[in-house]
């Protein structure tokens, strides 16, 4: 098994606080990457060192602590550039890794679809891309001369990057089908009218598992970060003429690599089509504040702010009492996905936002107009109905802006 030590790294300009916290959820993302962590240490500098990030007295310590525990990777909690990874592994004779590639390594191990796998690797790629500066200046393989050809030839360096860029152009194009098969598929629940809510949160904070609460359909539930990258959606029923879809997608976390946010596009427009948010927190967790700040500042990022959200204080069967207390934001609700304490407090404010977007009201169709009254069962979701002689009454709930659609039909001024 890989043995790991965890460098966590940050300026005297930061709390102190902050890089133990990087520093502790970095352990979990080498943990959750299959590897051993067997000691952790930090610095905290005035300035970073061009040439290995951290001071050279510390190199040595690394080397060291290397020796005395049989340590086969380091991992730096901070972004290297390509000169710096390659200094640190000739110095230290081992492998090292930032806190970008271990995330990328999780995803490329969780990625399971065709989607995922694409995704994962288009991130890898374009995180790959800036750090190959200055490698292998000294191979000048060539592609041939003569009239025609590229002259003086490649290095070697210009031909791996080539053939990334072509890669990465190629890895575009699929994933812009993904992307368009998506948008059909929102426009087909758009012209269904189905209302949709899109579930958001800090990584491992249970937005899998109130998937499955919510909707009673199995999602894959694991205690681990990443556990989902695909999104999936679920229909709800929340009662007579309140239907919608719910959909489970990618955890946030800190200092997230800006590529995945670029790779992961297609994904996060489900996100982003939705018309809710159910923002998902751990409230058992010690940084759950920090969790919500990392979310709420994505979410800017994403221009999702402007979104209607109901804030979801999840794993109250495990949270003292008294962080009920400390919590911020509203509506919110406290749920335990686990136990399905407080669900149904839930699948209230969700009939309640989708009540802000409807209206009740009650509609006659004709005998002569049921092809009529079958067009409007897809704009509206019935609550109740009654066929007689002469035609069908229906109570329904419709959105605002579709009654006047049916305005003909309404039996209410």
């Amino acid at each position: 098994m890989t043995k790991a030590i965890c460098v966590g790294v940050g300026l005297k300009s930061e709390p102190v606080s902050k890089i133990k916290e990087n520093l502790m959820e970095l352990v979990e993302l080498v943990v959750a990457n299959d590897c051993e962590v067997v000691g952790s240490i930090t610095q905290i500098l005035s300035q970073y060192n061009p040439t290995f990030l951290i001071g050279t007295g510390k190199v040595e310590e690394i080397k060291k602590m290397i020796q005395d525990l049989g340590a086969n990777l380091v991992v730096i909690d901070h972004q290297l550039s390509g000169g710096q990874t390659r200094n640190l592994e000739k110095e230290l004779q081992v492998k090292v890794l930032d806190r970008s590639q271990i995330i990328l390594e999780i995803f490329s191990k969780r990625a399971k679809t065709f989607e995922g796998k694409l995704q994962v690797e288009l991130a890898q790629l374009m995180d790959q891309l800036p750090r190959m500066v200055g490698a292998w200046m000294d191979s000048l393989s060539r592609q041939g001369g003569g009239i025609g050809t590229r002259g003086p030839g490649e290095t070697a360096l210009e031909q791996d990057k080539r053939r990334i860029r072509e890669r990465i152009q190629l890895i575009r194009k699929k994933l812009e089908v993904v992307r368009k098969n998506r948008a059909q598929n929102r426009e087909m629940r758009k012209q269904s009218e189905i209302v949709s809510f899109a579930l958001i949160g800090y990584t491992n904070s249970g937005k899998s598992s109130l998937l499955q609460r919510l909707t009673g359909k199995t999602a894959f539930i694991k205690n681990q970060p990443f556990a989902t990258l695909d999104p999936m959606t679920r229909k709800i029923f929340l009662g007579p003429g309140f239907q919608a879809v719910v959909t489970d997608t990618v955890g946030f976390i800190r200092k997230i690599p800006p590529q995945l946010i670029e790779a992961f596009k297609a994904t996060l427009e489900e996100s982003e089509e939705s018309d809710f948010l159910i923002h998902v927190i751990d409230l058992s967790h010690p940084q759950r504040d920090q969790h919500i700040e990392v979310v709420e500042k994505i979410m800017e990022e994403l221009k999702w702010d402007h979104k209607k959200v109901i804030y979801v204080y999840n794993k109250v069967d495990i949270a003292p009492i008294e962080a009920r207390f400390q919590v911020k934001g509203y509506p919110r609700v406290f749920v335990s996905a686990l136990t399905g304490e407080g669900i149904d407090t839930l699948k209230e404010l969700m009939k309640e936002m989708i009540t802000n977007k409807t209206v009740e009201m009650e509609f006659f169709f004709a005998l002569h107009q049921q092809q009529d009254f079958f067009n409007f069962t897809r704009d509206a979701d019935l609550i109740s109905q009654n066929s007689g002689p002469t035609g069908t009454h229906v109570k329904a709930r419709i959105k605002k802006d579709l009654i006047g659609r049916w305005s003909q039909f309404s039996i209410q001024k």
